[in-house]
């Protein structure tokens, strides 16, 4: 008995390690993770794909329409660190239960409303909800999983990602042109959206790799704290770097989604909108290229991943400048592919580097990220209405642009540098 309960103290006083692939619990966090995925990115692009639709019903401009999108888009961003913070104090996976339920509350009241102010009110309401997930997602795998695995399950976060963004979409413009009514159609996806929140926190395993605030004692005021880990990632070049990217690839992400579908109703194409929702089946490939980005990391390195996925990004928004419809159509897949693969690959690599304050590294991240889908994709909509589609694919491709350089300048000065699985290692206080 007493060598037994020595053993068992050594293992207690050993690192926390991560769930293991293959272990009920990492199967667990993957399937919970996805299902918030689904949830928090199937709200968020519910009124994507019916934007001509809810223009034509509301009397409003491509720009303020897009608005809706813009909205809570802007809400993650300026709640990401709070909501990391908060996640700090009460842990990650209470914080994300709160945010999901708060969302979908906040995501039925929106559709009560006829005029576009409101409407845009609620939304940027719905996104500060929204931003507890996005912002805590990534820490929680980093902390939870084992280090070779943090990769790969992060992608797989994404992939969750991809499918709620398709999920939105392809979903609230089929059930709009069946109803005649909008409404109805951001109501299917936010049926969805609770649906996959049931699962989430059905599934999702405790915290075993954070203790939150509020259980262990510390010298340093929490607002403090947060303030110290957040200079220090903005300081950090090659995190800075990342977070540009992040800017940039959802900024140009946005503006090719947003308008893609006023320039397909419209002569010569004239497309019905149950058709032009599902050109968003083009996420799939995102999907598929999230999850392969992960495996590519460990035979080119993560510099040279997202360099070739920002390319691919570039290329497909040019390609979308011809008019055949076919072409347009391998530009976006091959403009959707791109993302994905990028964004896996940048928001893991903030990760990695974060050995300290990782959750304000991750919500950083997020909130340059969600800060380039607001002010791009909005911008966009007035380079539509100067230049039609043309102006749209320029601002994507001047953004995409700019990553590369970017990026070539500070993190291919030290692509060989080794940010691999191993350096999400973790302890139980490993988030201070």
């Amino acid at each position: 008995m007493s060598d037994r309960s020595h053993a068992q103290s050594a293992a207690d006083d050993q690192p926390w390690s991560g769930h293991e692939p293959g272990s009920p619990a990492y199967r667990r966090i993957l399937l919970g993770l996805f299902c918030a995925g689904v949830a928090t990115f199937a709200q968020l692009y519910s009124f994507q794909a019916i934007l001509p639709e809810v223009s034509h019903a509301l009397g409003t401009d491509e720009a303020s329409t897009a608005l809706t999108v813009s909205a809570v888009t802007l809400g993650i961003a300026i709640s990401v660190i709070p909501w990391s913070s908060f996640a700090d104090h009460i842990g990650r996976v209470p914080a994300m239960v709160c945010s999901i339920s708060a969302a979908s509350v906040l995501a039925l009241s929106a559709i009560a409303f006829d005029s576009i102010g409101p409407i845009v009110v609620f939304r940027l309401l719905e996104g500060c909800a929204l931003g507890g997930v996005p912002a805590i997602a990534i820490a929680y795998l980093n902390e939870e999983v084992s280090r070779r695995a943090a990769a790969k399950a992060s992608a797989i976060y994404v992939a969750g990602t991809s499918i709620g963004g398709l999920s939105g979409r392809i979903i609230s413009g089929p059930v709009t042109e069946l109803t005649g009514s909008w409404k109805l159609g951001v109501l299917a996806v936010v049926l969805v959206c609770v649906t996959a929140a049931i699962v989430f926190v059905s599934v999702i395993p405790r915290s075993r790799g954070f203790v939150p605030l509020r259980r262990r004692p510390t010298n340093l005021l929490p607002d403090a704290r947060v303030f110290v880990q957040v200079r220090r990632h903005l300081r950090n070049p090659r995190t800075l770097v990342l977070f540009l990217n992040g800017f940039l690839l959802m900024g140009s992400f946005v503006a090719v989604y947003n308008y893609l579908g006023f320039r397909l109703t419209q002569p010569p194409y004239d497309l019905p909108q149950t058709i032009v929702s599902l050109l968003f089946l083009a996420y799939l490939v995102g999907t598929l290229s999230s999850s392969m980005a992960g495996s590519f990391v460990g035979r080119w390195g993560r510099h040279h991943v997202l360099a070739a996925s920002t390319a691919m990004m570039l290329a497909g928004a040019l390609i979308t400048l011809f008019s055949s419809i076919w072409a347009i159509l391998a530009g976006l897949l091959l403009f959707t592919a791109g993302f994905f693969a990028a964004h896996a690959i940048a928001s893991g690599w903030v990760g990695a580097i974060a050995l300290q304050g990782r959750a304000q590294a991750g919500s950083l991240y997020n909130l340059f990220y969600y800060a380039g889908s607001s002010l791009l994709g909005w911008f966009a909509g007035l380079a539509l209405r100067w230049m039609w589609w043309p102006g749209v694919a320029l601002v994507a491709a001047a953004a995409l642009g700019i990553a590369l350089i970017v990026s070539y300048r500070v993190l291919g000065r030290d692509a060989t540098r080794n940010d691999g699985p191993s350096a999400t290692a973790v302890t139980p206080a490993s988030d201070d």
